[in-house]
């Protein structure tokens, strides 16, 4: 008990200390605007901070600057561009930047880093597509609640997906995706918005895990006081790996179907959502980024990691979408699959070390900052 007592009081006061500096990231908060500020008084879109010339023609977007899917595509490109250059500050590794297109309609922009000193691979891959809805979608999107009539459906998604994995095990990856979505149905058009930010540690920080909740909490509460509790907890049974009765990581948000007050307040939550990957993150890989590890500490990233390859390539429908829709681009869908991951036949941890605590949390979510709807459960 005296050495959690410790244990515990000094995250504590990591935390602190780092809260008191967090003033200082806040300027990554800053570099995202709407769509319409990058456009000038001429309507010329202000390209030159993007990765690559976005996949919509230049021209079409200057001309529909109010429309939602331009509105999305150019805060993609500009989110996209601020996490590369955020990321590439904290190693000596620059992205690979590939533009494709797809036959179909429309394409993306895909940036990778890999075997950087500090992050392994690092993947920030934005899509903007368009086309028929697959049969296999259609379905999906039926399981769901949306009334879709039968025949062809033609389709708009843009979004954004990105997967940190980091070199050190002390260093936690980190997994973000927003994206809007348009399907023409008879004479109706169906949208609405998703995404989701979360957290998997391979050893269990919990200033880190107060951290990262704290600040998607206070992106939520901009917005709306019960998006943080109840998009907390979809997170965490949408991250369930089932075969393994364990959660992915350590949760964070997670929403889908989001059509609801406004295009307009959609879309401000969403980009305010995106603003907080930044602060939320970069500040956990200053902390850890030069720790010391071991091979027995690699040997469970690894592991973990397996357990990674396995959620995404099982359970996730973004994945699963991807696969599955026509002229899919596969070398950007399977991006978020680490560069290393292991397998190893009934591995169990040691008793009361530190990785069969972060079990326990994988298990047992627990809930890692204070709502009005779990003020007793805090940290229990």
């Amino acid at each position: 008990m005296v050495v959690l007592s410790l244990f515990v009081r000094g995250c504590t006061l990591i935390y602190v200390q780092n809260k008191r500096n967090l003033l200082k990231c806040s300027k990554y908060g800053t570099v995202f605007t709407t769509g319409l500020a990058l456009f000038t008084t001429k309507n010329e879109l202000n390209t030159k901070n993007f990765m690559a010339v976005p996949i919509t023609p230049l021209d079409r977007l200057a001309q529909r600057p109010d429309d939602m899917k331009t509105k999305m595509e150019v805060i993609i490109m500009e989110i996209q561009s601020e996490v590369c250059k955020a990321l590439e500050k904290e190693d000596t590794v620059s992205f690979k930047v590939d533009r494709w297109e797809r036959q179909e309609g429309g394409g993306g922009i895909t940036c990778v880093l890999q075997n950087g000193k500090v992050f392994e691979k690092a993947g920030v891959n934005i899509s903007v597509v368009q086309g028929e809805l697959p049969p296999s979608a259609v379905a999906q999107m039926r399981s769901r609640g949306k009334k879709l009539e039968d025949g062809k459906l033609p389709f708009f998604a843009a979004g954004i997906s990105a997967v940190i994995h980091p070199v050190n095990p002390m260093v936690p990856t980190i997994h973000f995706n927003y994206r809007y979505f348009e399907v023409q149905s008879g004479n109706e058009t169906q949208w609405w918005f998703g995404g989701g930010t979360d957290l998997t540690p391979y050893y269990l920080n919990v200033a880190d895990c107060i951290h990262f909740h704290s600040t998607l909490k206070e992106a939520c509460d901009k917005h709306d006081k019960s998006y943080y509790p109840k998009f907390k907890k979809w997170c965490d049974d949408y991250f369930h790996v089932v075969h393994r009765g364990e959660r992915r990581g350590v949760g964070g948000i997670f929403f889908d179907d989001l059509d609801t007050p406004s295009k307009e307040e959609c879309l401000n939550f969403v980009t305010d959502c995106a603003k907080a990957v930044i602060p939320s993150y970069i500040p956990l890989v200053k902390r850890h980024k030069m720790a010391n590890y071991t091979k027995v500490e690699r040997e469970w990233q690894l592991l973990r990691r397996g357990r990674y390859v396995e959620f995404n390539l099982i359970y996730d429908r973004g994945t699963k979408f991807g696969l599955y829709t026509p002229g899919a681009r596969y070398e950007s869908i399977l991006m978020s699959l680490p560069l290393y991951a292991k397998w190893e036949y009934m591995n169990q941890p040691p008793k009361d070390s530190p990785e069969e605590a972060l079990l326990e949390v994988l298990r047992n979510p627990r809930e890692w900052v204070e709502t009005d709807m779990n003020k007793k459960q805090v940290l229990q």
